[in-house]
């Protein structure tokens, strides 16, 4: 397993290996926002095509983690990044045992991409013509798709021939991208046993308002508990979904976003800890003995990855709602309580009046399988 260096850079601030302005498109003259905008559209064309061509989900989340990936390495100035999206999800459906007959993906791609292209010019034309209709084009033409001609290539035609040859070709240059490293972790399975372990712990509890507003005391514990366990999961799901649309899979590992989508699903559906402290919640209660650097370090890892987040599904709506509001404030709150606790030791620690004497400063944990989630392959 490869661990990430400063020359695959990784976004995030609790990442010390990661500078965003060492992306190679970056470091080529684009900007950051520019940069991120063009990995969030081109993995929703990701997804829109795998969704047409009726792929398993894990074989679309794969695609975008070698997209990622390979911008990680490759500037966007160099590589047409529809080809690389395409060349992606023929890999990713190969390698989640789900394949599609090339000559099946370039078309279904194309197809979506032209009637892409064809949209944002209608949409640039009605604001040109002040929200009206274009005189040329009548409300038929609008609903139908393409003509053969501009949304099907010909198999055998010249142009065909020759993007096919492309994507054989990037496909080839994504396995070197990623040192033939197929095999991908996702956040599902770890988020599912995660919110099965609280839940059977009884650890999580619906908030007073939310309680009450569904009538859920008036329910039996067991139908509570599977409520609240159906909800968390497809909370979560969608969250993990749409964090494929960021960076987060080069910045984290699968375990620290899955803890991020648990906590972001019990903030939209109004559940909270038992005992009150999200951080014991997550973190204390982790078999492998953290201590107290590892958990500030764990928080730190789910308020970068919630922000990024919320910041996506803020924009997706192009504006914050109320329970984003709300979270935002939460995560806040659970950030400040971090730097608290934190200020709070290094004072006990050299006023002086303590009987013992204060530890010595921990040093970063060896790489490992399990320090692997901390510092994730790219």
């Amino acid at each position: 397993m490869t661990t990430v260096t400063a020359a695959v850079p990784v976004i995030g601030s609790c990442s010390h290996h990661f500078d965003i302005s060492q992306l190679p498109s970056v470091k080529n003259g684009m900007s950051v926002e520019e940069e991120a905008m063009k990995r969030r559209k081109t993995c929703r064309f990701v997804e829109e095509a795998g969704r047409v061509m009726k792929l398993p989900r894990v074989a679309i989340s794969t695609a975008m983690v070698f997209f990622h990936r390979f911008y990680a390495k490759h500037a966007f100035q160099e590589h047409d990044r529809f080809e690389v999206a395409v060349a992606a999800l023929v890999l990713a459906a190969k390698t989640e045992e789900a394949p599609k007959k090339l000559n099946t993906v370039i078309q279904e791609c194309y197809k979506l991409k032209t009637r892409a292209m064809q949209a944002g010019r209608l949409s640039q034309q009605r604001n040109q013509n002040g929200g009206s209709m274009p005189v040329s084009m009548s409300p038929k033409d609008t609903m139908t798709n393409e003509s053969p001609s501009s949304s099907y290539l010909d198999t055998k035609g010249e142009d065909f021939l020759k993007l096919k040859e492309r994507i054989l070709l990037l496909e080839r240059i994504i396995l070197h991208t990623i040192g033939f490293e197929l095999s991908i972790d996702h956040p599902y399975k770890f988020f599912v046993e995660q919110i099965k372990k609280l839940i059977h712990m009884r650890q999580l509890k619906y908030s007073a308002s939310k309680a009450d507003s569904k009538n859920i005391n008036n329910k039996s514990n067991s139908k509570v508990m599977s409520k609240m366990m159906n909800e968390l999961v497809q909370y979560s799901m969608s969250t993990a979904n749409d964090s494929y649309q960021t960076s987060l899979c080069l910045q984290f590992g699968p375990k620290q976003i899955a803890t991020a989508c648990v906590y972001l699903a019990c903030m939209f559906s109004g559940v909270e800890p038992q005992n009150g402290d999200w951080k014991k919640t997550l973190f204390d209660d982790n078999s492998n003995g953290s201590s107290s650097h590892d958990s500030d370090y764990d928080v730190e890892s789910l308020v970068s990855v919630c922000v990024q987040v919320i910041d996506l599904i803020a924009e997706k709506k192009a504006s914050d709602t109320e329970s984003v509001r709300k979270i935002r404030k939460a995560l806040e709150l659970l950030k400040n309580h971090r730097e608290e606790a934190g200020n709070a030791t290094v004072a006990s620690t050299s006023g002086g009046k303590s009987s013992r004497s204060p530890p010595p400063p921990r040093p970063p944990p060896p790489p490992s399988e399990e320090s692997s989630n901390k510092r994730p392959r790219v």
